[in-house]
C-alpha cells in the first residue's frame, strides 16, 4: 500500500475590512467594505468593487488616506480596519472625515389640540375637536324595510371631512336600491353634512327614491328613550293636524245670487242616486229621448238623411249570406285553358299571313327586276 500525499493546507488568513468615505462629502458617514482575497486579487478589482458599493460620480478611480490625502497604489498598502477616501478623477478635498457622525433624525413635534377658553370650572370640548377629532358610532336603517334591524357603523374621523366618503362607507354595509345616495333621520329630515351626524343616533339610508315614512323607532333595537321621544313627536303632529282640520270652516254660498244657484254649472249639495229607472218618453217610446222637449230645438226643421249615405251595420245585425262551395266555384269559373289555346291559334294564323305577304312582295320585286333588265327566269 502506498502512502497518501500531504493534504493541501487551507488559507485561514482573515479578510481585510476597511472604512471608505466619499471625497468632498461632509455628510457621508462611511461604508464598511470587506476585501476577500478571491474577489479583490488586484488593485483594479478592488476599485471595481468600491464602485459598486460607494456611490461616486463616474466610478472610483483613486484611493486616499483621510488625514494627509496620500494616494494608495497597491493592495499591500491597505491595513485591516483602516480608513480611506474614495474619489474619481478629481483632486483630494481636505475634510475631517474621521469625525463625521451620523445625524439623529429630528423629533416630530406633537400637534397641540386647540383648547377652548375656560371662563368657569365646566370643561367643554372645542367645536373643532368635537367635529373633526372624534369618530361617530351611528345606527342605520334601510329605507322602506322596517323588519331589517339597524346596522351599526363606525365612521372614522378622517372620513368626516367629505360627505361622499361618509355615504360610501355606509353603502358598504347597508344596501338600498341604487346604493346609498341620501341619509335621513327617522322622521324624514334630510342630512347634507357630516356636522349633523350625532353619536349613537339612528338614521335611514336611501337611494334615489324618496323617503318612506315608517315607524322605524318601534324597532326592538331602538332604546326606549328614543322610542318615547319619536312617539311624542308623532302625537304632537297628529294633534296639530286635527286642530288645523277643525279650524277650517266649510265654504259659504250666501253671496251667490239665487239665479246663479239655479244654473246647471252650479255645484249643489244634493245627493243624487247613481242609477235612475229608465222611463219611456216620446211618441215612439224611445228610452234615449228626453222626457221634456228642449226649448232651444223647438220649431227647428228636422234634417232628413241623404239617400247616398252609407250606414255601417254591426256584424251581428247584418243578414246572412249564402257561401258557395269550392266545387261550385270551379264549375262557374271560365275555362282558361281553352281560351289560351284559341289565343295561340289566332297568333299563329296572324304570323303565317304576315310571312306569306312578305314572301309575295319579294317575288314581285324580283320579277320587276328581271323584266326591267330583259332577263328571263
Amino acid at each position: 500500500m502506498g502512502t497518501r500525499g500531504v493534504p493541501a493546507l487551507v488559507d485561514t488568513t482573515p479578510a481585510k475590512t476597511i472604512l471608505v468615505y466619499r471625497n468632498g462629502d461632509p455628510f457621508y458617514v462611511g461604508r464598511r467594505v470587506v476585501l476577500p482575497r478571491r474577489r479583490a486579487a488586484t488593485f483594479e478589482a478592488l476599485l471595481e468593487q468600491l464602485t459598486e458599493q460607494v456611490p461616486v460620480p463616474f466610478g472610483v478611480r483613486r484611493l486616499f488616506t483621510p488625514t494627509r490625502g496620500r494616494p494608495v497604489l497597491e493592495l499591500a498598502a491597505l491595513q485591516a480596519g483602516g480608513k480611506y477616501v474614495a474619489a474619481g478623477r478629481e483632486r483630494f478635498q481636505k475634510l475631517d472625515y474621521i469625525h463625521i457622525v451620523p445625524r439623529k433624525p429630528a423629533k416630530m413635534r406633537k400637534l397641540k389640540e386647540i383648547k377652548p377658553v375656560v371662563h368657569c370650572d365646566i370643561k367643554v370640548p372645542s367645536r373643532w375637536q368635537t367635529y373633526h377629532r372624534t369618530s361617530r358610532h351611528i345606527h342605520v336603517f334601510t329605507n322602506g324595510r322596517l323588519f331589517i334591524p339597524p346596522t351599526k357603523i363606525i365612521i372614522p374621523k378622517f372620513s368626516l371631512t367629505e360627505w361622499n366618503s361618509v355615504l360610501a362607507m355606509i353603502g358598504e354595509k347597508v344596501f338600498p336600491l341604487g346604493g346609498v345616495r341620501k341619509l335621513f333621520t327617522m322622521n324624514g329630515h334630510l342630512l347634507d353634512n357630516s356636522k349633523d351626524l350625532q353619536d349613537q343616533h339612528f338614521y335611514v339610508a336611501a337611494g334615489l327614491e324618496s323617503f318612506k315614512y315608517f315607524p322605524y323607532w318601534k324597532s326592538p333595537n331602538v332604546p326606549s328613550e328614543v322610542q318615547q321621544k319619536y312617539a311624542d313627536i308623532e302625537k304632537h303632529s297628529r294633534r296639530k293636524k286635527k286642530e288645523d282640520s277643525k279650524g277650517k270652516e266649510p265654504p259659504k254660498h250666501d253671496n251667490i245670487p239665487p239665479r246663479a244657484q239655479d244654473s246647471v254649472f252650479y255645484a249643489k249639495g244634493q245627493k243624487k242616486t247613481l242609477v235612475e229607472p229608465l222611463i219611456q218618453g216620446g211618441a215612439e217610446g224611445d228610452v234615449y229621448k228626453a222626457q221634456t222637449p228642449n226649448t232651444e230645438t223647438q220649431g227647428v226643421p228636422e234634417v232628413t238623411e241623404d239617400q247616398y249615405v252609407q250606414v255601417e251595420v254591426p256584424l251581428d245585425q247584418r243578414p246572412a249570406e249564402i257561401v258557395k262551395e269550392v266545387e261550385e266555384i270551379h264549375d262557374d269559373a271560365p275555362d282558361f285553358e281553352s281560351n289560351k289555346e284559341k289565343e295561340d291559334e289566332r297568333l299563329y294564323e296572324d304570323n303565317e299571313g304576315k310571312r306569306l305577304s312578305r314572301t309575295s312582295a319579294r317575288i314581285k320585286k324580283w320579277l320587276h327586276f328581271l323584266k326591267k333588265n330583259n332577263m328571263t327566269w
